[in-house]
């Protein structure tokens, strides 16, 4: 073998090194190849594919602040029964205004602890506002222009114990504060029983001539009533459980037992009228803290709060004897038909009318005592699994989940039927399905879920009131006297104030002011025609005039006689419309 100088070596050696050392960089200097819809070189990567559990997304919310520090702020409102942060996440830019000072948008997820992709939807909206500033004009714009106070997990106790502890798809859908659901003086104490300790709790049955279930002739896992005159095999004996307290029933006081959504002030009503009401308003310890923070940012115009399921954009009211304003029930239904294009095979639907009737319930609260126009959505539709209807009301119909289990779970969604000891009814089986899908979008699903659902919440919030000035003079009349005219408007869908919130006097009127070092004011007056041929005087305090409200996609008239030159500063506030002011000089002639 011929030798080479070590020099030589060197400098082949060099050579080589700098050619990779240069691939390398020109790999590393090419952009990342972007999908419309969501960046794919975030400062946060995370899979919209899973759920994360309290930890893992109080991780990734302080993540999300420690990257996007500038934008975001994270606090706590208080802890939850069990010791759980109760976190609230502000994102808006403060060199554009304090969050305060401009419209708001609250968004929460999670009340009902099982219902674990209303979490992921509000975290996946806090990565998407955060990682798309300064990419997207349209949502650059709305962080400028607008707050979002975002509480991800208004349950996160019962949460991880549905994540992490036997389960059903439906539960839990308490909070874990210890409450007597069956009025015996005792606690929690009869709940569900996972009888094979797989994590789920599932389904019970015995080989009974005399019952009258049937396995499904085509998917023999799913059990169907006997047709008449057709003999039955088993029976079925209701979910996973034993008699824990000896009272001959089962599962009848399982943890928590009362109903967060059934918490809340406006129309609440006890456990004796409304099931799963606590002993008064606000027992909840997570809804007080939430409701005291929504009372102290009256600025809130829009909110959302996510649940699940059946695919459907709910607004109240939640009784039939309630009537709201048709100004208001207008707003609803422009933003709810624009939110059945944006969410395929959702439906817009009133509360009470459409679906049940509920005393205490957050979106009625907000909306009655609040004046904020509100939705709960129910996330995830049965028409996910093939696009299409399948006669089912809230979920698919059981051949419709055993269907796509087998096509697109390939048998992942259930639990084989298998025998185990019954304490009380001796050797059955247990089986059917798991809780983590039926309520709950299977992975490849669930990101499409959240980028829809946040893009109807974004579209809201873009429609909040927002004050503009659209013209300002001053006019010089006969001797000294000026005419000063403002004109503000509302460009956005949603009034300055509801309907409801003049009626119920929830938030102070809309203020238009004008000041001066001389200001020597003979009347001041409003109207909402150009002409003011039908306008208002107020004669007091007339520099200060008092505005119930700017409509939606309208504006407002404002109109002084003053007798000094100026300059002036002609201002209008309203709390959940923002404030805009301009600065006004004499015109030097009539």
């Amino acid at each position: 073998m011929k030798k080479y100088p070590a020099a030589i070596l060197m400098t082949i050696f060099l050579s080589s090194l700098s050619l990779i050392l240069l691939g390398q960089m020109s790999a590393a200097s090419e952009p990342v190849y972007q999908p419309v819809g969501a960046p794919a070189d975030p400062k946060v990567s995370i899979a919209w594919n899973r759920y994360y559990d309290y930890a893992e997304t109080t991780r990734l919310l302080h993540k999300l602040v420690e990257q996007h520090s500038q934008l975001a702020h994270l606090r706590s409102l208080g802890r939850s029964y069990h010791g759980r942060e109760i976190w609230l996440m502000t994102i808006t830019n403060p060199d554009t205004g304090d969050h305060a000072s401009k419209p708001a948008f609250w968004i929460d997820g999670g009340i009902h602890g099982n219902e674990i992709q209303a979490t992921e939807v509000t975290m996946y909206t806090a990565w998407y506002l955060l990682e798309m500033y300064g990419r997207n004009e349209f949502i650059t714009r709305l962080v400028d222009e607008r707050t979002f106070y975002l509480l991800p997990m208004l349950s996160p106790d019962s949460r991880d114990a549905h994540m992490h502890g036997p389960a059903t798809t439906h539960s839990p859908r308490t909070g874990l504060r210890p409450f007597d659901a069956d009025r015996d003086g005792l606690f929690d104490e009869d709940g569900p029983n996972d009888l094979d300790g797989d994590g789920h709790i599932t389904q019970m049955r015995v080989r009974d001539p005399n019952g009258r279930h049937i396995p499904h002739p085509k998917y023999p896992h799913v059990m169907i009533p006997a047709e008449p005159g057709q003999p039955g095999k088993y029976r079925l004996l209701g979910t996973e459980g034993y008699d824990v307290d000896g009272d001959g029933r089962i599962n009848e006081d399982a943890p928590g037992g009362y109903d967060p959504n059934r918490d809340w002030p406006w129309q609440w009503q006890p456990q004796y009228v409304q099931s799963g009401a606590g002993p008064y308003p606000l027992w909840v310890g997570p809804n007080r803290m939430a409701a005291e923070f929504i009372i102290a940012h009256p600025n809130i115009a829009g909110a959302q709060s996510y649940h699940n399921t059946a695919g459907m954009i709910l607004r109240g009211p939640g009784l039939k004897s309630e009537r709201w304003d048709r100004a208001d029930i207008a707003v609803f239904d422009a933003l709810g038909k624009q939110g059945e294009d944006i969410l395929p095979g959702y439906r817009y639907l009133t509360m009470a009318d459409d679906l049940y009737e509920g005393h205490g319930v957050e979106v009625d609260w907000l909306y009655s005592m609040r004046g904020i126009f509100s939705f709960t959505n129910e996330l995830f539709t049965p028409e996910n699994f093939f696009r299409q209807t399948d006669g089912g009301r809230f979920f698919a119909t059981e051949e419709t989940r055993a269907k796509f289990d087998r096509l697109l779970l390939f048998g992942d969604g259930f639990v084989p039927w298998r025998e185990v000891d019954h304490p009380q009814y001796g050797r059955i089986e247990v089986g059917g399905m798991k809780k983590n899908w039926g309520r709950q979008p299977p992975s490849f699903l669930l990101e499409e879920e959240c980028h829809r659902n946040m893009a109807f919440t974004l579209y809201h919030a873009e429609q909040m009131p927002q004050i503009q000035f659209q013209r300002l003079k001053a006019k010089r009349l006969d001797g000294a006297i000026y005419e000063i005219t403002a004109v503000f408007s509302n460009p956005k869908l949603i009034p300055t104030r509801a309907a409801v919130d003049v009626a119920r006097n929830i938030t102070s009127p809309d203020i238009i002011r004008i000041e001066g070092p001389e200001l020597s004011i003979i009347t001041g007056l409003w109207s909402r025609d150009p002409f003011f041929r039908e306008a208002s005087e107020q004669v007091h305090e007339p520099e200060r005039l008092r505005i119930p409200t700017v409509p939606g996609m309208g504006a407002v008239y404002a109109r002084w006689l003053v007798t000094d030159p100026g300059p002036w500063r002609v201002s209008m506030t309203s709390v959940k419309g923002g404030s805009v002011f301009q600065e006004l000089h004499a015109p030097d002639s009539p």
